[in-house]
């Protein structure tokens, strides 16, 4: 039996009347336990009739020591000021045109917030208050959206301040001192420029993926793509700019899948994990291509690529951590979003993502994709 939906002696079923009201399609009968927010029902006379299962969890009052008590001393709410909310709003003797109380942050004995909100019931327009219908909601995760933007909006106010500075700085001293500056000292202060422009417009990149990733619009153009030819390109670009070539050990396992994938995004991916591999791990950064089941039901084949180091690796503390925002394996620079941003790419092809310890004891991340080939290939 659920107390979190009793009434109290002689009080009026509060349920019935609403679906004779508003009518009850397909017969449903909704029970109050099964909303997700706290719903708490006091009668004419401000007795509390209804107290469901989210209300007690909310409030962490039993149902049975709310039933039967007065709204205000089952509920006693007071706003951000120390001031009874029931006292202020007087839902019973206030004015008759009232029907609702708007959302707003309150506080519960013993400071925990909560988002209330109240409707009035009456028979008729400007009658007496039949019902207060009082809505109640955990401020938690709200809280925890909040704290992420704001995290944020933190993080690219400094990240973008260091590279506005020197673009600014550099400009400016060109401007007011061109000719005091050789050629070669011209260039270098260009080349800062051009440098920190290319830092502002990936972190610009980042905080768009971010939003598409956050609201399910990050969009995936399929094409073929070679795989192996994709993680060659980016070691031959690593060793141009003074990598060694013995660093890196690409294995390919054939025969591989034909891949269907947005080429753009699956450089991003690669992108970001070797070069985490390469500025946080050590030794040998070593790339396993190999074909494997598919993650995604219904389709057979897929494509697994591993990336791993010889680094001190990631904390096992740590290892749930790794693709949230802000997450930084080191404190040598980064925003904290690649990751974040690879595990949304991954997903959104329908493939998966893992973070472990390697054989030798650095990182080791793998993912693996789906080969998604169009049904007409099929």
């Amino acid at each position: 039996m659920s107390v979190g939906t009793s009434s109290a002696p002689g009080a009026p079923d509060v349920r019935g009347p609403a679906r004779s009201r508003h009518g009850d399609p397909g017969g449903l009968g909704i029970d109050p336990d099964e909303l997700p927010d706290g719903l708490v029902i006091a009668d004419e006379d401000g007795l509390v009739v209804t107290f469901n299962a989210a209300a007690e969890r909310i409030t962490a009052v039993p149902a049975a020591d709310a039933l039967g008590r007065h709204l205000d001393k089952a509920l006693p709410l007071e706003d951000l000021e120390g001031r009874r909310w029931w006292q202020l709003t007087d839902p019973y003797g206030g004015l008759a045109i009232r029907v609702r109380q708007p959302e707003r942050n309150l506080l519960l004995p013993g400071g925990r917030e909560v988002l209330v909100s109240a409707r009035y019931v009456r028979a008729e327009p400007t009658g007496p208050v039949r019902r207060v219908v009082v809505c109640l909601r955990d401020t938690e995760a709200r809280r925890r959206t909040e704290r992420s933007h704001a995290e944020l909006i933190a993080t690219v106010a400094h990240e973008l301040r260091s590279p506005l500075t020197s673009v600014k700085g550099f400009t400016a001293t060109l401007l007011a001192k061109w000719e005091r500056f050789t050629d070669d000292q011209k260039r270098l202060m260009l080349e800062t420029v051009d440098a920190d422009a290319d830092r502002v417009t990936r972190l610009i990149a980042e905080l768009l993926d971010i939003s598409r990733i956050d609201s399910g619009r990050l969009e995936v153009r399929r094409q073929p793509v070679d795989i192996g030819a994709a993680v060659g390109r980016h070691i031959q670009a690593y060793v141009a700019a003074g990598q060694p070539a013995d660093r890196f050990l690409l294995r390919i396992e054939q025969p591989l899948p034909d891949l269907w994938a947005d080429p753009d995004k699956v450089d991003q991916v690669l992108s970001n994990l070797l070069e985490n591999a390469v500025r946080h791990g050590e030794g040998t950064v070593t790339i396993d291509i190999t074909p494997s089941a598919s993650p995604r039901e219904g389709e057979d084949a897929g494509t697994t690529v591993t990336v791993s180091d010889e680094g001190p690796g990631i904390p096992e503390e740590s290892m749930n951590r790794v693709f949230t925002r802000f997450w930084r394996g080191s404190k040598r620079g980064g925003t904290g979003l690649g990751l974040y941003i690879v595990k949304g790419i991954v997903e959104a092809h329908g493939g998966t993502i893992t973070v472990g310890r390697a054989p030798v004891g650095g990182a080791e991340f793998r993912f693996t994709l789906p080969v998604s080939a169009p049904a007409y290939l099929a």
